[in-house]
């Protein structure tokens, strides 16, 4: 019996069918298979055994194509799934690592740096601590790289060891935080505050770092340059 709220593979399908204006047929075709089973699905029920339907591993892996998405993306989706899967079943769905979809939807390994000085180059350093994943999608949308927390400055909200993801840039909006160059020494993690007059680098504990404000002319002349703004912070415990 299908409970209240839940979601069922027919219903993922009914609606994709719906939102695509394809036919019952239509879908058939194009997941390989019947009409009648798609009937069946749709409405949960296996008009043999008088039950629920239970599709098989097959099943999900040619729905799920079809939907163009990945066959566990579709088990998480679809709260209400009359199946008992083996472990080899599990596999298939959740680690089928040679399949397009499941390449397709791994991460991007960042390199974490070890430190950002003036005069090098992101992509020429050298000194990579370790890596760092983020979604596809998240890389597809720009040049990110990740660096590791030092010292006690922006406290409490990264403390020591941290690592921050930042999307390589040349500027940020006032009350982002930013990676920072200043007068050639390296890089610093600093909330930015901009005014007409200059900007201000901000760290979130005073006691260890009081706000420097750095003028328009000190802008040029030091130099003073963002690279990067802090889209993300990972706590490594």
């Amino acid at each position: 019996m299908k409970m209240k709220n839940s979601v069922t593979i027919g219903d993922l399908i009914k609606k994709y069918r719906q939102e695509n204006r394809l036919s019952m047929q239509e879908f058939a075709d194009k997941a390989g298979l019947s009409k009648s089973y798609i009937n069946m699905l749709e409405k949960n029920y296996n008009s043999s055994t008088h039950k629920e339907i239970e599709p098989t591993v097959k099943t999900i892996h040619a729905v799920a194509k079809a939907m163009g998405m990945s066959p566990s993306e579709l088990f998480s989706k679809a709260t209400n799934i009359s199946i008992q899967l083996t472990d080899e079943d599990r596999e298939k769905i959740y680690g089928s690592g040679n399949l397009k979809w499941e390449e397709e939807s791994r991460g991007v390994k960042i390199p974490v740096l070890g430190r950002v000085v003036a005069g090098i180059p992101l992509e020429a350093i050298e000194e990579i601590e370790d890596y760092e994943e983020i979604p596809r999608k998240m890389a597809a949308s720009g040049e990110f790289f990740a660096l590791r927390i030092k010292g006690r400055s922006m406290e409490p909200k990264l403390t020591e060891g941290d690592i921050v993801i930042v999307r390589k840039q040349e500027d940020v909006d006032s009350g982002d935080t930013a990676i920072v160059l200043v007068n050639g020494d390296e890089a610093t993690v600093k909330q930015i505050k901009k005014t007409e007059a200059g900007i201000m680098l901000i760290g979130f504990n005073v006691e260890v770092y009081q706000p420097h404000f750095y003028s328009n002319e000190q802008i040029d002349t030091l130099p003073v340059r963002i690279i990067g703004k802090v889209v993300e912070s990972r706590h490594k415990w």
